[in-house]
């Protein structure tokens, strides 16, 4: 394993102080947690929103804390949720009376311990409502889909709605329109490596990909022979088209999300056909991301999230 760290066990630790070294004119951290804040933290008249998880996925979340995005996040271990008393920690510190609303992932230590964070919060007077994101279209069944890159444009549109002064019950139904319009689905070509173990997560051949990988180094729904650019954005973007139900006419915004280690001029290769493929459908590509939101540590790879438009979620995106 080739890794630039110190101690393994340090790594979280020692990379949060790096994102407050660097971006101390808009963050900072709370003493003693795991969690990042908005320098103006809590924002005096506005719902305070926090999302995190696991690290290992930089950008996310931390890089998403600031105006028009998260209040705070918080950073479990690496693939690991953070615990209920970090989660609480995050919400107090945002709380300006308005309420706080929890973006949670779907996993299941994501979910649990978000949800106890809630009801302590709850139990000392802060309002705190939650939405989970379920956008892994390589999940059959709905209710067990993970939360993958999706999840950022949940944070982008209902951070600018919260900004302009929308009200707890409104960005919890803005956050639930979001979730329910978008959907994801990703391919590895190689394997992330957690640190403490020192191993990966499955082991591909150099002619082989992976389908429907998650975020956190598990393998996907299926392997294949490794296909050109041009066949994996299909394979993708047909998926979660058919799956959201997209027809002519619509209008969508794309992201083309690079899993860690993959070089962007593979991503706009991909992202290329992406936009072909939707002129030629006659959807309406308004906005495009390409690069990298959500990641796996150094996995390689992609996924492709669609989100689609309305006159609700479009003005939030500009």
């Amino acid at each position: 394993m080739k890794k630039i760290v110190n101690n393994p066990e340090n790594v979280v630790d020692e990379m949060l102080e790096g994102i407050e070294a660097a971006h101390s004119h808009t963050l900072k951290r709370l003493p003693d947690s795991n969690v990042l804040v908005r320098h103006e933290a809590p924002v005096i008249g506005k719902v305070g929103l926090v999302s995190g998880g696991g690290s290992g996925h930089e950008p996310a979340h931390a890089g998403f804390v600031g105006e028009n995005m998260l209040d705070a996040a918080v950073a479990g271990e690496v693939f690991t949720s953070p615990t209920p008393d970090q989660i609480l920690k995050a919400i107090k510190a945002v709380d300006s009376g308005n309420g706080v609303l929890l973006i949670v992932k779907n996993y299941s230590g994501d979910v649990m311990n978000f949800d106890m964070a809630a009801e302590m919060a709850e139990a000392e007077g802060i309002q705190t409502e939650q939405v989970i994101v379920k956008d892994d279209t390589a999940v059959t069944e709905e209710e067990d889909r993970r939360g993958v890159a999706g999840t950022i444009f949940v944070h982008k549109i209902v951070g600018t709605a919260v900004e302009e002064g929308l009200n707890l019950k409104e960005a919890v139904e803005l956050a639930r329109h979001t979730a329910g319009n978008v959907r994801s689905m990703g391919v590895s070509i190689k394997p992330s490596i957690v640190p403490a173990s020192g191993k990966p997560g499955f082991i591909l051949e150099a002619d082989e990909m992976e389908i429907g990988t998650g975020i956190h180094g598990e393998p996907g729904m299926e392997r294949k022979p490794l296909k050109e650019a041009n066949r994996i954005a299909e394979e993708l973007l047909e998926t979660v088209l058919d799956d959201l139900g997209i027809t002519a006419g619509e209008e969508v915004a794309v992201m083309t999300n690079g899993q860690g280690s993959t070089p962007l001029m593979e991503l706009y290769i991909v992202h290329r056909k992406v936009a072909q493929l939707l002129e030629e459908k006659k959807i309406h590509l308004k906005h495009s991301m390409v690069g990298e939101y959500m990641t796996s540590l150094e996995m390689a790879g992609c996924s492709i999230t669609v989100l689609r438009l309305d006159q609700t979620l479009e003005p939030y995106l500009l």
